[in-house]
């Protein structure tokens, strides 16, 4: 950068770069909409109001100029595909930052997983943040393929990898004063500390956010919002494919509080993101239920760039990179054209990726030692309530359906049967139980996404079909698959760390799309069983969970057998 060339050019001096001209300006600092021209030097506004002259200008006629939106918070692999290919399809949606937490990739893979994430973003327009895995695993109460402790995460922060420390899952660990998470948490004391804290209030609430956490992104209505926002919390609204907390959280959005709170998708899958978009659309149906428009753009914008300590961006100002997006009607803001840098980039193609072996070749399972079987121990069982657009499951205690000793799956009571696989180190571990909520009549559907140790995990009407599925999920480096019987019906192959795909992300939809289509042929009326199957083995959202090791109650954070003894 030549900042003599560039103060030229904001004294109006010299010609910029590139001017736009008659641009209706969102101005997030004042919260209101300017009239003015916007001048770019070397990529970064060097300008902003009347007298500019440039080598290249846009008229806008009167179309609005908003800053370039940001996720505050997203897992890329749920995208199912690597972050090039993810930068394809949030970037004509005018986002241009995203703070990601690689945690999935990296409890299959380590550090070198997050090191992979990192190397792809290289030379990706999308401006990719990402943050350090605080969990890895999440538990012990789940097998993950690697382990990060304190030392390991603060060696990438010193490579300049990371740039803060993501979501602290393990809620438990934090206020029950768990020594290695709190190191975690010191070794970024200087940096964000993002946190993950489900039904945590009261006393509770205070120990977690006296640790450092600074954020938190599990909030599912306003009461919960407003006692973390006031203990301190930053509250990022999430609106991802299962979980959906917009429309109920909304109305905790007031002109004292909005500016500690932000917008983000935490897991999104590709149809998801290609149909509805992410960020903006969530700016959009915040607008369309009474938001202002300025401030429901200032909670994508400038508020996720000053919790993160983004000072360059954020908004449209002197000295802020020239990351904006280009729209016509100010409620309902759709982006037109998107620039990064002063570039235009709404029709980036991203290009092929070699992959390395440090994240292919990730699922090691032995099925000949694989038994889905259930020998009844009683007549009350455990089963999961998995709860529509939520990530929270109930616990039910419900009479089992017993054949022959055994306990089995009753489709006609949408019980249906569950089994975790650990994948990572040829253990054998299986986790077998129960789930409602699923509603297939026959057939299985089965998948190495499995929130956060990312073992197989397949749900199904009957053993046959549930092994046809597994073994079809694991084959090629992993993958989403559907079976009926002997017979599959549909693959999408996952050959990163059986998490993501290197396609591009429309062939990734077409695909995902003909598994949800078998689904519903299944019987399944969810809006996407793949994406909540994949939550059902996370022992960190409450309340009942499996892994490969067992039931889960996360309520009181312990395993709990599958069959309940009656009392006498």
């Amino acid at each position: 950068m030549n900042w003599v060339e560039f103060l030229s050019v904001a004294r109006g001096d010299s010609r910029a770069d590139l001017l736009f001209r008659h641009a209706r300006i969102v101005n997030v600092f004042s919260g209101t909409v300017e009239t003015a021209d916007v001048a770019v030097k070397d990529g970064l506004i060097a300008g902003v109001g009347t007298g500019y002259s440039a080598q290249n200008e846009i008229d806008l006629k009167g179309a609005y100029l908003s800053p370039g939106l940001i996720d505050a918070h997203v897992h890329i692999e749920s995208s199912l595909c690597i972050p090039s290919q993810f930068a394809a399809a949030v970037l004509p949606r005018g986002v241009t930052t995203v703070i990601t937490d690689p945690h999935e990739i990296a409890n299959v893979a380590g550090a070198a997983g997050i090191r992979f994430m990192a190397d792809n973003r290289a030379g990706v327009p999308l401006r990719i943040e990402i943050m350090a895995p605080s969990c890895v695993p999440a538990t012990p109460m789940g097998t993950s393929g690697a382990t990060l402790d304190a030392n390991d995460l603060a060696k990438l922060l010193d490579d300049k990898i990371v740039s803060g420390l993501a979501e602290v899952m393990n809620f438990p660990g934090v206020i029950n004063g768990d020594s290695s998470v709190l190191d975690k948490i010191a070794a970024f004391q200087n940096t964000p500390i993002d946190g993950h804290c489900p039904n945590t209030v009261g006393r509770a609430l205070s120990a977690y956010v006296g640790a450092g956490v600074l954020s938190d992104h599990e909030c599912v209505s306003v009461e919960e919002a407003a006692e973390k926002l006031a203990r301190g919390l930053y509250i990022f609204i999430r609106e991802a494919t299962n979980a959906h907390n917009l429309d109920a959280l909304l109305p905790l959005i007031t002109p004292s509080n909005s500016r500690r709170i932000c917008f983000c998708t935490d897991d999104r899958q590709p149809a998801d993101l290609l149909s509805e978009g992410g960020i903006d659309a969530m700016v959009r149906r915040a607008v369309a239920k009474g938001i202002d428009p300025v401030e429901a753009i200032r909670l994508a914008t400038l508020n996720p760039a000053e919790y993160f300590g983004l000072k360059n961006r954020g908004a449209i100002a002197p000295g802020k990179v020239a990351d904006f997006f280009i729209f016509d009607d100010l409620r309902n803001p759709i982006a037109r054209e998107t620039y990064v840098a002063g570039e235009n980039v709404r029709d980036y193609r991203p290009p092929p990726c070699t992959l390395p072996s440090t994240v292919t070749n990730t699922v090691r399972v032995d099925f000949a030692k694989v038994d889905f079987r259930i020998k009844a121990e009683g007549k009350q069982i455990r089963v999961i309530g998995s709860l529509p657009d939520q990530l929270i499951t109930e616990a039910r205690v419900l009479p089992g359906k017993i054949q022959a000793g055994y306990a089995v799956a009753d489709a006609s009571r949408d019980i249906l049967k569950i089994a975790v696989i650990e994948r990572h180190h040829h253990t054998g571990n299986i986790g077998l139980g129960f789930i409602q909520g699923f509603g297939l009549k026959r057939g299985a559907i089965a998948g190495t996404v499995a929130h956060d140790h990312h073992n197989l995990v397949v749900i199904g009407a009957d053993d046959i079909s549930m092994q046809t599925a597994a073994k079809a999920a694991a084959s090629g480096g992993g993958g989403l698959c559907i079976a009926d019987g002997a017979k599959v019906l549909g693959c999408l192959p996952l050959p990163v760390a059986g998490l993501m795909s290197d396609q591009p992300i429309a062939q990734v939809r077409e695909a995902y799309q003909s598994l949800l289509s078998h689904a519903a042929n299944l019987g399944s009326s969810m809006h996407d069983p793949f994406m909540a199957m994949s939550f059902m083995a996370l022992e960190v959202i409450p309340s009942l969970k499996l892994t490969d090791q067992g039931l889960v109650d996360v309520t009181r954070f312990e395993k709990v057998k599958l069959f309940v003894q009656e009392s006498s």
